[in-house]
């Protein structure tokens, strides 16, 4: 017998949770490679060359670009449980997604400083799997879309030894000025987020 509540965000037997933020429910691709597991707690994997995000990054225009993260999962972000309190997951994403535009060749910090904002204004994530105290996770960073006001990235959060899928999550982003108004991305700006 299957058990779901009256909108269908939680499905007892399958163990999987979906969280919805705002009016959209993420649409996910397959992320097919997965990198070999490291030993390190907090590992950036980045070249100076701005043409190449990671040792396995995609730039084509047929394929999206990606950035990998990895960190430890430290006991602070557990639950009585033993598992990662979900809301730990939202904040990895962050983690991935200022990483990625660090790979790109400008911290958030700077982009900031020249007066870009980037807001998030929708974010969903569906949950597949738990992570405990001191797995090695992965967090791999996609553009999914840019327009003229904003971008979109989707999220694979998983266990980097064995691949096992934890997360998958999306949020966009609107681009703002100093006083939060919405703005055209800058051409630079943009530029970072497209193949080249």
């Amino acid at each position: 017998m299957t058990k779901k509540s009256h909108d269908g965000s939680l499905d007892i037997l399958s163990g999987e949770a979906e969280m919805r933020v705002g009016h959209d429910v993420a649409r996910r691709g397959e992320h097919a490679r997965i990198l070999p597991e490291a030993s390190l707690l907090y590992k950036h994997e980045w070249s100076d060359e701005l043409g190449r995000v990671t040792h396995q990054s995609v730039v084509s225009a047929t394929e999206p670009l990606f950035h990998d993260v990895e960190f430890r999962v430290r006991y602070a972000e557990t639950d009585q449980m033993g598992v990662v309190y979900h809301a730990n997951y939202l904040v990895w994403c962050e983690v991935g997604r200022t990483d990625f535009i660090r790979a790109r060749g400008m911290s958030y910090a700077e982009m900031e400083r020249a007066g870009v904002g980037l807001a998030v204004s929708d974010m969903s994530a569906r949950f597949h799997s738990a992570a405990r105290y001191d797995d090695l996770i992965r967090v791999r960073t996609t553009v999914a879309e840019v327009r003229s006001r904003g971008i979109t990235f989707d999220y694979l959060i998983t266990k980097s030894g064995s691949g096992a899928r934890l997360v998958t999550a999306r949020t966009a982003l609107v681009s703002i000025d100093r006083s939060g108004k919405p703005i055209a991305l800058p051409s630079a700006v943009r530029a970072m987020f497209e193949p080249r």
